[in-house]
């Protein structure tokens, strides 16, 4: 059996740990459940997940970005069908594995995939302002746009809670500031926990009246789905929920992938394993009422820049993540929650991929339309429409784009000294092209002999077909003048 290379997999294992700390806790905190549950969702990404075959280096826990649909389905349905929601989730997700789906993931398109991770961003950054500033955010993305004006007027005139409010701008300093330190101390201590664990010394020495994380054991959070929840699936919306969680959590996990096996030189992932084991874990978070888990690239840039050589890094995590959660418990219980707000503002900002779409609109403006409709779509309704909305657009955009149909008008002199109009297609007709194909041919005169040559066609869909055969029927029943069609249309009945 190979030796593994502890030598790294050890420190770079302690390096995740200490990243995913700060993040599981938080993502937790903003999805409306026990700080602990989220340590429990990196605790079965470690353990379970991190000894699976699919990406070596990948690190899976819980995500920033299912934190909105989260919170939606736990206002929606309540804490207690958490479980279950994410338990079908788990199980669709080991189906698509053994359908091998996980590389048809790769097909969905890029722009909206950052247009999801964008949109996610902006609901995240501006949904945490608000705990920033120890207020209770709007239900809805519009509602917290439109009254941020508000938070910002309390927040300069002193209404917000100002402890609350100096923390969190503290904390958001630490984080941006952290990499401009020295390398040794930067590379050291990430700047989650270093700006989580200043945060929580201040709030201590200081005893800042702010409200902290409420601790629990994790026993006394962890449950199996209860039955009464099952009402849940009965419906679309929850149907919906779990097919959101599923597609988000897969498409986030194997687009990470991607992004991570650019980061190494070691074995490249196997999408459908990976599905896979992703649909094991999140099985295992359903049976015990923890949140949905995904690939985060976060983690797992942080896994593979420590060192790391194998999936031992990742098992290694987990267990720390266990063996703090159960010997320390209290030390959760000094992380103000403004602190962990800021932790998510800036990891929100982080996803909005800003120098991609300024790339975009140079050089692909229909490819930056769909990523900003997708990020506008998602805060304006919610997450699975958002994408829905996206996936659209970028399926139109495309067809658009490679229906591209040339329509040549000549008028000829035949030897009888008569004119004619020929009509040359060429290209791909598609219905997307009617209207100006329908406006060409319906200018022609009806007193002159006319000639459509569509031979050149590479492509011609069932709407055009129909479309061409009427209006030659049109053309013959109002005209004197011969027509001649080269192919043969169908013989309309």
């Amino acid at each position: 059996m190979r030796a593994v290379p502890w030598r790294h997999d050890l420190p770079a294992s302690l390096v995740v740990f200490l990243v995913a700390l700060p993040l599981c806790v938080g993502v937790a905190v903003a999805s409306g459940v026990p700080a602990e549950l989220g340590l429990v969702t990196g605790i079965v990404g470690g353990l379970v997940v991190g000894l699976l075959p699919g990406s070596t280096l990948q690190v899976s826990g819980p995500a920033a970005g299912l934190t909105v649909l989260v919170a939606d389905a736990v206002q929606r349905f309540g804490a207690g069908a958490l479980g279950l929601l994410v338990l079908g989730t788990g199980l669709l997700q080991l189906a698509m594995g053994a359908l091998r789906l996980g590389r048809w993931f790769r097909a969905i398109s890029t722009s909206v995939v950052h247009g999801m991770l964008a949109g996610i961003g902006l609901t995240l950054l501006t949904g945490q302002l608000y705990a920033l500033a120890d207020r209770r955010a709007p239900a809805t993305g519009p509602d917290k746009l439109a009254r941020l004006p508000a938070l910002l007027r309390d927040t300069l005139t002193g209404a917000a809670h100002p402890s609350a409010v100096l923390l969190g701008i503290g904390t958001l300093a630490v984080l941006i500031g952290w990499k401009h330190l020295p390398q040794r101390l930067a590379t050291a201590v990430p700047a989650p926990l270093a700006a989580v664990g200043l945060a929580a010394a201040v709030t201590a020495a200081a005893d800042l009246p702010v409200a902290r994380v409420r601790v629990a054991g994790l026993l006394d959070v962890v449950h199996l789905p209860e039955p009464d929840s099952l009402g849940a699936l009965a419906g679309t919306a929850g149907l919906g929920t779990v097919v959101a969680f599923t597609l988000i959590a897969s498409a986030e996990t194997l687009f990470s992938a991607a992004a991570v096996d650019r980061m190494h030189h070691g074995p490249r992932t196997d999408y459908d394993r990976e599905l896979t084991a992703q649909g094991l874990g999140n099985t295992v978070c359903g049976l015990l009422g923890a949140l949905p888990m995904t690939a985060v690239i976060v983690r797992s840039a942080a896994n593979v820049q420590a060192g790391a050589r194998s999936r031992a890094s990742r098992f290694l995590h987990g267990l720390w993540l266990l063996l703090f959660t159960a010997l320390l418990p209290g030390a959760l219980g000094l992380v103000p929650l403004c602190a962990l707000a800021a932790v998510l503002v800036h990891a929100g900002a982080k996803l909005v991929p800003v120098r991609r779409i300024v790339a975009l609109c140079r050089e692909h403006r229909s490819e930056a339309a769909v990523l900003v409709v997708t990020a506008v779509a998602i805060i304006a309704t919610d997450l699975f429409e958002g994408v829905l909305i996206g996936i659209g657009l970028a399926v139109v955009t495309s067809a658009w784009q490679t229906s591209t149909l040339q329509i040549a008008v000549e008028e000829v002199v035949l030897t009888t000294g008569q004119p004619l109009h020929r009509v040359r297609l060429s290209g791909n007709a598609t219905f997307l092209r009617l209207p100006r194909l329908l406006d060409t041919l319906e200018r022609l005169p009806a007193d002159r002999p006319v000639e459509l040559d569509w031979s050149g066609l590479r492509h011609l869909d069932h709407a055009c077909t129909v479309a061409l055969t009427s209006w030659a029927a049109q053309h013959r029943a109002r005209s004197t003048a011969p027509l001649a069609v080269e192919p043969p249309l169908p013989t309309i009945a």
